[in-house]
């Protein structure tokens, strides 16, 4: 397979052709890497099983608060998950930014999404790059942080993930783990295209806020600040 193909875009102006382009990838079930308004993401479509297939199976990971849904407003978070007043009212107040949120999933959701926990992360990340992608696919994407070990010749993971889905903690990720350019990520399998705004990434990551139960557990401080 070949190597991905590097679209550099401005922000504030993106050719509505590379957007499509995009959109047609993450449609048939490729993966796009993509700036946050923290680090680098890797997505697929919210739609598509090859997609998610691939992206869980790259990452490596098993537990689903590894992965983020990121969403273009608040009224795509109540498509999946439980949204009632109160946390409606802490999630306006800190989108779009820095943060995840660890929301319930409404009856259905798990079993559609695949999901071994019946929580899903949601977020709307300042970043217009992310956020025209989902208003061109009309669909969320589902993402993960990009890191550096999917640059290596892995194996199958399977015989080496943890299969505790219950554990409270949250393990942060190690900052030289981060990517900065999007060049960099070029040798990461299954990836068909990164959408470079041509800034660097700061090597930070995401605050990670449990609102599955009555109160809010901060699992990961990163950058949004918490409490705020």
């Amino acid at each position: 397979m070949g190597a991905p193909v590097i679209e550099y875009v401005i922000p504030g102006n993106i050719d509505t052709r590379v957007l499509d382009r995009g959109a047609q990838i993450l449609q048939s079930g490729g993966l796009v890497a993509l700036p946050t308004d923290t680090s680098w993401s890797l997505c697929c479509s919210l739609k598509s099983r090859t997609g998610l297939k691939k992206l869980r199976h790259l990452s490596g990971e098993r537990d689903e608060r590894h992965f983020t849904l990121l969403c273009q407003d608040i009224s795509q978070f109540g498509e999946f998950c439980h949204l009632d007043n109160t946390r409606f009212r802490v999630i306006k107040r800190l989108t779009p930014g820095p943060y995840v949120f660890i929301l319930k999933t409404l009856g259905g959701t798990e079993k559609s999404l695949g999901l071994r926990r019946r929580e899903l992360g949601v977020r709307i990340p300042a970043h217009s790059i992310p956020l025209e992608l989902i208003k061109t696919l009309e669909a969320p994407l589902y993402s993960v942080t990009a890191k550096r070990k999917m640059t290596s010749s892995l194996k199958d993971t399977e015989d080496t993930i943890d299969d505790d889905f219950n554990k409270e903690e949250f393990p942060p990720i190690q900052e030289d783990e981060l990517f900065e350019g999007g060049w960099e990520m070029e040798d990461i399998r299954d990836l068909d295209l990164i959408l470079d705004g041509g800034e660097e990434r700061p090597l930070i990551f995401s605050t990670v806020l449990d609102m599955s139960a009555d109160e809010i557990v901060l699992l990961r401080r990163g950058a949004g600040i918490w409490p705020a």
